[in-house]
Order: structure tokens, then sequence, then C-alpha cells
């Protein structure tokens, strides 16, 4: 990909410094509230204990701040606050330097195109942030971790992602290449785009009431959306902004191929089970990809009308 010296994206937000150690960081934080729990028992007695972790819950529910972080910062046992850290403070290679502005690039790219579509659409496009971590985070979808792999929340409108997964997409799924790299970032916003869009609250409401296998057929075709809507960035940053090279669209399919849900469960366990696919498999993943690719509009994306995925 022709990407180097290309405008960053300002929505990158990196929490790799508060988010290293993984779970290390909350561990500490309970160690904090065990430790000042009996001291504030001991002073204040059960009714003002009480009332103390009743205040300092309401404080965090509004705040956001964690209950143990709070309580361990006030006996000086928990983990040290890394928000606001500068972003100089962060220990990083040579490598994953490059790569951080490779995902700033990439996510800016994704902006050009879909504020210019949505503008065409006469909609206004709300750009999302991508959140850098490492081991484990929090978001408002709750505690993600690096084994889940990248992946968006609705709640905060936030696409989160640890940089090793890229090693993992390289090593583990044989799927190499700064566009395979490229495809997972777009797909993700292309769930934002189908939050943006209403698709994906659609979705959830479609599935109340729905069995577990009817469940993960619409689960299935929401993500092969997202892979859609990957193709159309892919088509417009190739047509329109020439970013793409030769063998880049090959990295990208491979990598959609790669972790399709029947070749992710033969790896595991030596056997693939269709009703519990959740993403489609790798043929579909592969097939939607290209649809957007090929095409560059919403209206080839429509899953959920298809008769064959």
């Amino acid at each position: 990909m022709r990407w180097k010296g290309r405008r960053q994206s300002s929505n990158i937000e990196d929490r790799r410094a508060s988010s290293a150690g993984g779970l290390g960081g909350l561990r500490g934080s309970g160690g904090g509230l065990l430790r000042v729990l009996p001291v504030v028992f001991r002073f204040l007695g059960v009714k003002g204990t009480l009332a103390v972790v009743l205040a300092l819950g309401a404080y965090s529910y509004f705040s956001g701040a964690g209950l143990g972080d709070l309580l361990g910062g006030l006996a000086g046992t928990g983990a040290p606050s890394t928000q606001g850290q500068p972003r100089g403070q962060i220990e990083q290679s040579a490598q994953e330097k490059e790569m951080v502005e490779f995902v700033s690039v990439v996510l800016a790219d994704t902006e050009e195109t879909w504020n210019s579509l949505f503008q065409a659409g006469g909609k206004s496009y709300r750009e999302p942030r991508l959140v850098l971590y490492r081991g484990a985070v929090n978001s408002a979808c709750g505690l993600g971790q690096a084994a889940m792999g990248p992946f968006y929340c609705p709640g905060d409108q936030k696409v989160y992602l640890d940089l090793g997964f890229f090693d993992d997409l390289r090593q583990r799924h044989d799927a190499p290449g700064d566009f395979a790299q490229a495809y997972v970032v777009a797909h993700e916003v292309g769930h934002h785009v189908q939050t943006l869009l209403g698709i994906s609250a659609e979705v959830q409401k479609a599935k109340r009431g729905l069995g577990e296998v009817e469940a993960n057929r619409l689960a299935v075709k929401q993500e092969l959306q997202a892979d859609c809507f990957a193709g159309i960035w892919g088509h417009h940053a190739s047509r329109s902004r020439q970013l793409l090279e030769q063998g880049d669209i090959e990295e990208g399919l491979n990598a959609a191929s790669a972790i399709g849900d029947d070749r992710l469960q033969k790896q595991s366990r030596g056997y693939v089970t269709p009703e519990s696919f959740t993403h489609g498999s790798s043929a579909q993943r592969v097939r939607w990809f290209k649809f957007g690719l090929e095409q560059g509009t919403l209206s080839a994306c429509n899953t959920f009308a298809a008769d064959e995925l």
C-alpha cells in the first residue's frame, strides 16, 4: 500500500501505557480495595463504611471511574493512573511506532471514504475513534481482551485494537501484508457505519426471541455486510486515491478467507458446525468483500436481502 506520508487521523486514542500488562492493573486495583476496606471499617464502623462505599459507588457510576481504583487510590495501593499520560512515555519499538502510523493513515482514509459517501446521501458521518491497547481494555461494552481480536463497541462508537493481532494474523492465520491489516481496520469501521445507519439496532431488535441458530444467521449477515463495507473503502481508496498496489487485493482476500468460521473451527477443533457460525465461512467473507471492492456502493452490500450468502 502507498500509505507513507499520507494524512493521519486525529481520532486515535492511545491507551497502550494504561493497559500494558493486561489484567495486572485490574488485579492491582482489587488489591487496594481489599486492603483499604478493613481500615475504613475500623475507623467508621459498619454504617460509616457502608455510607462511604455507597457514596464512592455513586461517584463511580456517574464518572466512569472504577470503585476499586477509587478505594485503591485512597489507600495508596492501587495501580498508578496513566490517564493523560504523554504519548511520548509509551514504550514501543520502531516497528510498533510505524504500525501506529499505518493504522492512523488507514483510519484517516476510511474517514475520507465514508464522509464522502454519507455526504452524497445527504447524511453526516460521525467519525469513530480507534483505541490502541495492550492486553486488556475497558470499553462501554465491557472488558475487551487481546485474545478476542479487534472489536467495535456501539456503546461508545469506538474501534479497539491490540496491535499484536497483526502478528497473529500473519503467523497463525498465514495472512501477511499491509492491506490484510487494513482490511481488519476497515471491517471494524464497517460496524460503525452499520451503527450510524441504524442497521445494528435493527439486528439487535430482530434477534429478540430468536433461537441461537436463527440469531447466529442474523449475526453472519451483519458481519458479511461489514466485510462488504470494508470492500467499499478499498474500492474508493484504490480508485480515488490510488492507495493500493499490485497484490494488495489478494492480501485482503486472503485475510478474509483466513478468518472464516469454517477455517477457524477446523483449525481449533478439527470439525465444522455451520449452525454455530457467527461471522460467515471463508468463501462467504471473500465473496462479500469482493462485492464491495468491485461495486463500491452501499446498495451492493445488502446481505439481509440476499437469497444466497
